[in-house]
């Protein structure tokens, strides 16, 4: 399985990273994401630190959903993880099958997004600015793939010098997933 390579960080001056990606990468494409997490009923999944997920993304163009599970982290510095994703065409059936198979919403929630294409070191990059409803912050979250275990390290140095170059620094950096953040803020 491939690995998300990914780095997330907290957004000091969200309108000058904007700026930035707005002038090296062209107009972001804005969408939002409304996403639904699920676990086993005795909550094994998450509390192993796996994810089944199933993403809805609405964009002025389209809108289509996204079926992911997340395996545990493999580097915990950077949060990042096994990750296999499949586009569906009945978002309603992909949740019913979900379900019947024993599975129970943990926790949904909504992100905006903007995103960016970034190439880098022969690379293709996400760059991702993230406004969660919940949360009082913007993030910005820069991923990319590993094929396997040995390609991380190149891989996670291509998201780290993306994020250098928006003067995002080591300090601004978290691993806190929104699944946590959004339940935390919640009453």
């Amino acid at each position: 399985m491939a690995i998300e390579a990914e780095l997330k960080a907290i957004v000091r001056d969200p309108e000058g990273v904007l700026k930035q990606l707005e002038d090296r990468h062209g107009t972001g494409r804005a969408e939002v994401y409304r996403d639904t997490y699920y676990d086993a009923p005795d909550g094994s999944l998450m509390d192993g630190d796996r994810e089944l997920r199933i993403r809805t993304v609405h964009s002025p163009d389209d809108t289509r959903t996204l079926l992911t599970y997340k395996g545990a982290r493999v580097d915990e510095a950077s949060g990042s993880k096994p990750e296999a994703e499949t586009r569906v065409e009945d978002a309603d059936a992909a949740h019913d099958i979900i379900r019947g198979l024993g599975f129970t919403t943990r926790i949904q929630f909504e992100k905006r997004c903007r995103n960016y294409t970034v190439e880098r070191d022969g690379r293709r990059l996400l760059a991702t600015l993230v406004r969660v409803p919940e949360l009082d912050a913007t993030f910005i979250e820069v991923e990319t793939v590993a094929a396997a275990q040995n390609d991380l390290a190149p891989a996670l140095a291509a998201v780290k010098a993306t994020l250098t170059d928006l003067g995002i620094g080591d300090d601004d950096l978290t691993t806190e997933l929104y699944t946590d953040a959004v339940a935390a803020a919640r009453p």
